[in-house]
Parts: C-alpha cells; sequence; structure tokens
C-alpha cells in the first residue's frame, strides 16, 4: 500500500501550514480550533521548513515559561522526516516508529502535498484488517 492512497482516503486532505515567524499564542490557537496535532511550518504553503507539535510547544514550556511570547520558528523541529505519495506504508511505520514521530509530511519534488498522521495510518489498518475479515467471513460462508 502506499502513501498516496491513505491521502486519498482522508476525509480532509487539507494540509495546515504556519510561518516560522507566526507566534506560539497563534500555534496554540490553531492547532485547538482544527483539533490537530501538528502544524507544517512554511513560509510559502508548499515548502516544509520545519515542523511543530503539541509535543514541542509542552517541551519548550518544561524548560521555559515564557515560550508562549515566542515564535513558532524558535521552538519547531527543523530537520523533518518527509515521505513521498509513492513510498510504502509499511517503510513509514517504521519510520515513525524509529524517529518516534506523529506527523510526516508528505513531498512531492519538493512541494507539500500532504499530511500523515499516526492515527491515518492506524485507521488505514484497522480498515483494512475488516475488509480481509468480510472477505474470509464471506469465503467461509458460501453456499
Amino acid at each position: 500500500m502506499h502513501i498516496g492512497d491513505v491521502l486519498k482516503a482522508k476525509a480532509d486532505p487539507a494540509v495546515l501550514t504556519i510561518g516560522p515567524d507566526a507566534g506560539v499564542r497563534e500555534l496554540i490557537a490553531l492547532l485547538a480550533e482544527h483539533n490537530v496535532g501538528a502544524l507544517i511550518v512554511s513560509s510559502d504553503g508548499v515548502s516544509v521548513e520545519g515542523i511543530v507539535s503539541e509535543r514541542d510547544v509542552v517541551r519548550h514550556l518544561h524548560h521555559d515559561g515564557t515560550v508562549i511570547n515566542n515564535t513558532v520558528g524558535a521552538i519547531m523541529t527543523a530537520d523533518v522526516e518527509t515521505c513521498a505519495p509513492e513510498s510504502e506504508l509499511d517503510t513509514l511505520m517504521k519510520t515513525m516508529t524509529e524517529h518516534r514521530v506523529r506527523h510526516v509530511p508528505v513531498v512531492r519534488q519538493g512541494r507539500l502535498v500532504g499530511i500523515i498522521s499516526i492515527g491515518d495510518v492506524v485507521k488505514h489498518k484497522i480498515d483494512q484488517l475488516e475488509f480481509e475479515r468480510d472477505q474470509l467471513d464471506s469465503y467461509v460462508h458460501q453456499t
């Protein structure tokens, strides 16, 4: 299974981005408003300059209570794991596990085309298992 197939199955394929100069307060508001755990950091909406998540906010808050007054660029993760739409889902799952990341931007020819979360991966795997179960059940109960 390819990442592009998982992207196609998403209810909302839109990718939310935020600029590196935006404030952490704005970041928190966007995360809450859209009920997401991470945003892609991008000045132009198509390049990936970084990723910033709830985890980043919490970790920085633990070390510096004034992080709320900082910019997204100061707390983002700049070294971002990405994948292509043609990448295999199993490869992405391994990457997510090894690098302990929950969100991976999908990039084609240097342009942001989607984002895959661990929730997307789990949903896809459950759907796949249910399909296989139904197929086996149908086969067993043929008359």
